[in-house]
């Protein structure tokens, strides 16, 4: 029994060695260079967490704003890569004319002066909203935007027509495989460099429709992450990277990162073999939300050269850290 458990123990330390040595990242070169930011919905107005629930009105709940810009449009957009922002994220939902119109919210209720389901409406009607109606900080006391964001709902075609060499996640709002086929066929129109510089992420159904039709857009879904990131967990230590993480686009929040075999340099460099691309979110909380990389505070607890993105609410606040000598 002795020369068993001295066996045993012989295994455990070579397999401790193993893993050690497979996934330090005392072995491995960060990335050089500045690390890529992601502006979530262009430059946004942001809002208290708190409580927040998927049914929440957050236009009704901002913070006191500091800049003019409304999110997911044209003018919000530039401002973000005029900031520094290497790719901006933006929702989309279908229109009854065959549209996409770029829009976050699944009703238009709380952050417009407009009524019922967005994807229920064409998209004219969807323009001629005031998309910055329903924005306070102060419980309704006074709305800020109110009547400056008329005619400012952009399509997605206005969007990539508008910035054509820019690079852009799009979130697909629903889970319906349809919106999928409709959007993939839409970017397959594009030419594939075009393609390549398109992300695409959302509900598992749509998500996999785009990714088996166009293999030149990263994609993801939460069942996609979830299968590559379990995955990983499981046989990472192995330097294996799972068929789900191919070619992705995925989103790790801070907290989670620490627990990925060879975090982060490794781990980032693995990715980037398949094709794939690592973004950092702020810490996710116990109701599954995730704030963004927003303050210099959060931003000094993240990786910045190691091949790892940086998702961010405020471009403005964040970038001037990222290009600081």
């Amino acid at each position: 029994m002795r020369r068993f458990f001295k066996r045993a123990a012989i295994v455990i330390a070579l397999f401790a060695t193993f893993c050690f040595l497979n996934n330090t990242n005392l072995f491995s070169r960060a990335e050089p260079g500045r690390p890529a930011l992601l502006a979530h919905r262009g430059l946004a107005q942001t809002f208290d967490l708190t409580g927040v629930e998927n049914d929440t009105c957050t236009a009704s709940r901002i913070h006191p704003p500091e800049h003019p810009f409304l999110e997911n449009t044209l003018a919000s957009m530039e401002a973000a890569f005029r900031a520094g922002a290497d790719i901006v994220e933006l929702d989309i939902h279908p229109t009854i004319d065959g549209q996409f119109a770029v829009f976050h919210d699944w009703t238009l209720d709380c952050r417009t002066d407009g009524k019922g389901v967005t994807r229920t409406h064409p998209l004219a009607q969807l323009k001629a909203l005031d998309v910055g109606y329903g924005y306070t900080a102060d419980g309704g006391q006074s709305y800020p935007f109110r009547h400056k964001g008329v005619g400012l709902m952009p399509s997605l075609d206005e969007v990539l027509a508008a910035f054509p060499d820019k690079r852009f996640l799009i979130h697909i709002k629903s889970n319906d495989a349809a919106e999928g086929e409709t959007l993939a066929a839409r970017l397959a129109q594009l030419p594939p460099a075009r393609q390549r510089q398109l992300a695409v992420y959302g509900g598992r159904l749509p998500v996999a429709v785009v990714r088996a039709r166009l293999g030149t857009v990263k994609t993801m879904s939460a069942r996609q992450e979830a299968g590559c990131l379990l995955t990983y967990l499981a046989l990472g230590w192995t330097g294996f990277v799972p068929s789900s993480c191919q070619n992705s686009f995925i989103l790790v929040p801070r907290n989670y990162g620490p627990w990925l075999w060879g975090w982060p340099d490794l781990f980032a460099a693995r990715m980037r073999g398949a094709s794939s691309e690592v973004f950092v979110l702020g810490p996710r909380d116990g109701d599954g939300f995730s704030s963004g990389i927003d303050s210099a505070e959060a931003f000094a607890a993240v990786p910045h050269h190691s091949g790892l993105g940086i998702w961010t609410n405020r471009i403005d606040r964040i970038a001037p850290l990222v290009d600081r000598p």
